[in-house]
Order: structure tokens, then sequence, then C-alpha cells
């Protein structure tokens, strides 16, 4: 895969120690795991705000992760797209009907590792259903998906156990959204 701020020589170690000391003087902690699975789906909930992005990265670089992240289009400009996309991002153009869920199952297939952090939600604002885009990619791709959460609460942003999709995607996506009911966001509902 492409040259990323999670693996640039020189420049990604210097981010890791900025993003140490940044989470360390807003008061929040990054808890990872030990990641058994060089393949693997990541989701992150809830997204609430645009602060999310800057945590988010400062928790990959943190974690020492490689991680490449899914975002609508219009957050790729032109002239500034070159610098989204080195931060690791995908643009996906939600308007129009492309066929996403297998491009990136394609992709999993072609690499040796590969991270994708797809936000459930897919929008920033409160929904009552989850996008099921990320969980048809890991089911097609036969990877599990990562959970990982914000609790702006406790200032924790975590990655927490690995799911295995089955064949009944509404058991799963019952599952994974019991995982996320106690997460506070940034932004709580009442905000």
């Amino acid at each position: 895969m492409r040259l990323t701020v999670f693996n640039t020589p020189f420049l990604t170690e210097f981010l890791r120690i900025i993003s140490s000391i940044g989470l360390r003087t807003i008061g929040w902690h990054a808890q990872g795991r030990d990641i058994t699975h060089s393949k693997f789906v990541l989701i992150a909930a809830p997204h609430t705000s645009n602060w999310d992005f800057p945590l988010m990265l400062m928790v990959i670089l943190k974690l020492r992760l490689r991680v490449f992240w899914m975002g609508k289009h219009t957050l790729f400009p032109f002239g500034f797209a070159w610098f989204m996309k080195y931060l690791g991002g995908i643009p996906i153009n939600r308007s129009k009907s492309h066929n996403v869920v297998n491009e990136t199952i394609k992709l999993f297939e072609t690499h040796e590792k590969l991270i994708v952090l797809i936000p459930p939600e897919g929008t920033r604002s409160k929904v009552k259903h989850w996008k099921s885009g990320f969980y048809r990619i890991a089911r097609g791709a036969n990877v599990p998906v990562l959970l990982g959460h914000v609790d702006a609460e406790k200032k924790i942003a975590k990655l927490d156990e690995f799911f295995f999709p089955s064949d009944d995607l509404d058991a799963d996506m019952k599952k994974i959204r019991a995982f996320y009911a106690a997460a506070k966001g940034l932004i709580t509902a009442n905000s």
C-alpha cells in the first residue's frame, strides 16, 4: 500500500512521540491490545464530532497501527486530497452507486497486511441504524472486525476485542451495537 503518515521513515516516529504527549496533555488515554491478526476491519464509535478525526490519528499513531480509513469524498477537496490520502484516507462518494464493498474485499485479498477503519454510523449525526458495509467487507474478506470505542466521560480511546462475523447479519449487528451501547462520544445526544 501507499506511503502514509503511519509508515513514513523518521516522521512517523516523531509523530508518535508528539501524539503521546498530545494525548497526555489533553488527559486522554489510548488503550490497545495485542493485535493477533494482520488483516481486519476496525470500527470505532460513536462518531459525534469533527474532533474525532485528530483524536483518532493520535490514538492510531500511539498504538503503532498502520490504518487506512474511509471518509466521505468531500473531505478530499482538490488541492488537499493528497494530504488526506497521506493521512490514510480513502475517499468514498456516498451519492453514487460504487462497489466499495467488493473493491475493499479485493484489497484484502491482494495484501498480506491491511487494516481499514470504517465509521459504522457513516455520519457524525445520531443514527438509529448503522451502515452494514463494514460488516459485509469483513464477511466477504473473511477477516475479523476489531471493535474500538471512544468514551469521552473517561477520556479513553480503546481497541477492545475482535468480532468474527457469522452468517446472521441481524444477530451480529445486535451484538455489535450492544457492545457500544454505553459508549459516550465527544458530543452527547443531548448536546
